[in-house]
C-alpha cells in the first residue's frame, strides 16, 4: 500500500500498445493507494483522454470511494489521469 501521492507511467512499451493493460495496471495503482492519497495515472497519447476509457472503469470499480479528474496533456505527450482515494 502506497501510504503517499504518487504517479505510475503507463504510457510506454507494453502499455503504448495496449489499452487493456493500461486500464489493468491503471486499476491495480489504484487498488495500492491509501485512503487520503492520490495516484496520477500517465497514460500513453496515442488513446487520447483517458477520462472516457480509464476514468470510467475506475469510477465503476470504486464508485464513492475515489475522485477521479483529468489534470492535462504532458509535455511529452501523454495524459494524466488523476485518481484520489477518500476512504
Amino acid at each position: 500500500m502506497k501510504n503517499k501521492n504518487w504517479s505510475i507511467d503507463l504510457e510506454h512499451e507494453p502499455h503504448d500498445q495496449d489499452k487493456a493493460l493500461v486500464i489493468e495496471d491503471g486499476l491495480k495503482a489504484v487498488e495500492e493507494t491509501a485512503p487520503g492519497c492520490y495516484v496520477n495515472l500517465v497514460t500513453p497519447s496515442a488513446f487520447g483522454n483517458p477520462e472516457s476509457y480509464l476514468g470510467e472503469r475506475v469510477k465503476d470499480r470504486f464508485r464513492e470511494a475515489v475522485s477521479v479528474s483529468y489534470i492535462d496533456q504532458c509535455g511529452c505527450g501523454g495524459h494524466v489521469l488523476r485518481v484520489t482515494i477518500k476512504y
